[in-house]
């Protein structure tokens, strides 16, 4: 994977988007004040549906991802906004704006697949997919739980990791499917990786169980 991914960055890499996660968040924040305050109706134009994609209506493909968190209280909102811009722009700080750019478009791939096989998306996958990154990559970050509580984030990624999976075992087969493709770009970059981790913990197991 590291090898396609170097490829790709030699031939592409002026492609990416600098600052993607600020105008992402950018772009939410805007669509929550006018959904809020001028014209509510804007959420049903704009959220991924495969109606509406078979309606031809294509701008859905990318504008799914300027859809808001769904809450009328402004500080939640600050905060959701934040949590996307300080994951977002700490994974393109470490890869680089083509490899993160690169990240989220596979993300958003997955979610239209997924879409078109189940009908509607939930825009929180992709945030997972950014989180669960995150998690992989710094997972020594400290952060304040309900602003009081130190936490790893790893710890959290674990407990987020756990819930998802909560909802795998007790979704649908199509579900299933659709929960899979959501995080296919998270797949992609960490799973050959994470695979690795797990073989090399095994190999050491049994060589410590050969000597007990």
């Amino acid at each position: 994977m590291n090898n396609w991914l170097y490829k790709m960055e030699r031939r592409f890499g002026r492609y990416g988007i600098p600052n993607l996660a600020k105008y992402l968040a950018l772009g939410q924040l805007v669509v929550w004040v006018i959904v809020m305050f001028f014209y509510g109706d804007l959420l049903g134009l704009i959220t991924l549906s495969r109606s509406g994609l078979m309606h031809g209506q294509i701008w859905r493909l990318v504008t799914f991802v300027f859809v808001p968190p769904l809450t009328f209280n402004p500080l939640y909102l600050v905060l959701d906004l934040y949590f996307l811009y300080f994951v977002g722009t700490s994974l393109e700080n470490s890869w680089g704006s083509f490899r993160f750019t690169l990240y989220y478009l596979i993300g958003m791939a997955g979610a239209i697949v997924s879409c078109l096989l189940l009908g509607t998306y939930s825009s929180s996958t992709l945030l997972y997919s950014l989180f669960f990154a995150f998690a992989c990559l710094y997972p020594d970050v400290e952060v304040l739980l309900f602003f009081i509580l130190p936490i790893k984030v790893k710890w959290m990624g674990i407990a987020a990791a756990a819930l998802y999976l909560w909802d795998f075992l007790w979704a649908g087969m199509w579900y299933k499917l659709g929960m899979v493709l959501g995080l296919v770009n998270f797949f992609l970059f960490f799973g050959p990786t994470l695979w690795q981790n797990y073989q090399n913990r095994k190999r050491r197991e049994a060589w410590k169980n050969q000597w007990r």
